[in-house]
């Protein structure tokens, strides 16, 4: 049941339902830990990573409850265990986002030093650690776990290297009931760690944001529950759209929030793509040829790195020479191999191509490509490595001539709820196999 078959060579259309962001849920649910009152979710996705969140959250006391099937209830009266086992913390890279209401509460965690999550590169969890340092909390290895403590975190001034989004989000957690003021500096903005900040502000946090990139928290003794509605899903809207777009179909993404896609449709317009943005959605559809363009991703504001896997299939169609230049993950082009069995004339470069030099200048990583298009995808045998990868080869299975075989779709079934249902009344033809 992990592997589907798909006839390619149909458009997609219809509408699509979107729910709650991915990269939301997750961090909330960890959030809601940090009082004993219940904390509701409006719009929750049912996805693994909710699922193999809410393992970790239930193995240290909090408590689901599912009201409706998108309303979902979260209380944590008592934390009743301060480690995460290293067989549930390698599952998911959240395990790190612990720390907070575990410190906050009982004032001792112990996470596993093994990660799981996408092989899209390493993902050091130094950032939140330095950051834990600074608030005051003594941080040792032991085995395979980290072990931090702190009586009490205390503000100050922490500066991020990176603007990594988990450490921005981890940083906020502990500094919103430290003692004393904390700046958190070159920090991130996007979305889903602004939806955070809102949610955090309605539970009783003074989280000020400055035009720099730096947080400013006032630390509060405790924080209440609330009711909270997550942000649209607006990676798998964009998913939606390049697979509308390249089939040359024709796609409603209800609920689809213009605002957290500003760059996503400046670029989709660029390179030929059509959309209309209506009151309760955006419209995604093609009707001419595409056009090659050099693209970079960046943090927020800019083109975001998930964004990138599916469009890359997008460019797979236009017409041209198209430099994609990747500056957030060193290895997210690890998918391309199994684009170019299906015929994508796609290479990959060591060199910072398609924008300004970035921190992976000089070293080994291919992270730049040159896309070379329209080119007719045909089916292949694919296993999927990663979640994101793998709804960019759905999508390339779906445009290509003749039947492909995707192993490994539970990868995709981590942030995609229901999408064999989604899929199936967009018109692409599946079988499991």
């Amino acid at each position: 049941m992990d592997t589907w078959i798909i006839e390619g060579g149909t458009p997609l259309r219809g509408e699509v339902q979107l729910r709650g962001a991915k990269n939301s849920i997750t961090k909330l649910m960890v959030t809601s830990m940090l009082t004993q009152a219940p904390c509701v979710f409006d719009k929750a996705p049912h996805i693994g990573d909710s699922q193999i969140t809410q393992n970790l959250c239930e193995v240290l006391g909090a408590q689901f409850d599912y009201e409706t099937p998108h309303r979902l209830r979260v209380q944590t009266p008592t934390i009743i265990n301060h480690e995460i086992p290293l067989a549930l913390g390698a599952q998911n890279r959240l395990a790190i986002m612990m720390l907070a209401p575990l410190l906050h509460r009982v004032g001792k965690a112990v996470i596993p030093i093994a990660a799981g999550g996408d092989r899209i590169g390493p993902r050091p969890v130094n950032f939140h650690l330095e950051g834990y340092k600074k608030l005051g909390a003594h941080v040792e290895i032991r085995d395979n776990f980290y072990v931090v403590e702190a009586d009490q975190l205390r503000g100050a001034e922490v500066v991020m290297p990176y603007p990594s989004v988990t450490g921005t989000e981890n940083l906020l957690l502990a500094a919103t009931m430290a003692k004393g003021r904390t700046f958190i500096r070159n920090a991130a903005i996007e979305p889903e760690v602004m939806d955070l900040v809102m949610c955090l502000q309605k539970m009783g946090a003074i989280i000020d944001y400055n035009t720099d990139r730096t947080y400013v928290v006032e630390g509060v003794p405790s924080l209440r529950g609330t009711t909270h509605a997550l942000i649209p899903d607006r990676i798998v809207a964009a998913s939606l759209a390049c697979a509308a777009v390249a089939t040359g179909g024709d796609v409603f993404v209800r609920g689809a929030h213009q605002a957290d896609m500003v760059t996503f449709l400046n670029t989709l317009r660029r390179v030929g793509g059509k959309f209309d943005v209506e009151p309760d959605g955006i419209r995604f559809y093609r009707n001419g040829t595409l056009n090659s363009i050099a693209l970079e991703t960046n943090v927020h504001p800019g083109f975001m790195t998930d964004w990138q896997p599916p469009f890359v299939v997008l460019l797979t169609q236009a017409g041209g020479m198209s430099v994609v230049h990747e500056t957030v993950f060193e290895n997210r082009f690890g998918y391309v191999a199994e684009l170019q069995k299906m015929g994508a004339d796609i290479a990959l470069y060591d060199a910072c191509l398609g924008g300004g030099t970035c921190r992976f200048k000089d070293s080994n990583y291919k992270h730049s490509c040159v896309i070379k298009g329209p080119t007719r995808l045909h089916g292949a045998h694919i296993i999927v490595p990663d979640l994101r990868a793998g709804f960019t080869y759905l999508i390339a299975a779906i445009l290509a001539e003749g039947k492909s075989t995707i192993e490994g779709i539970s990868h995709i079934e981590r942030g995609y709820e229901d999408l064999e249902t989604s899929l199936r009344t967009l018109g692409a033809h599946i079988e499991k196999a």
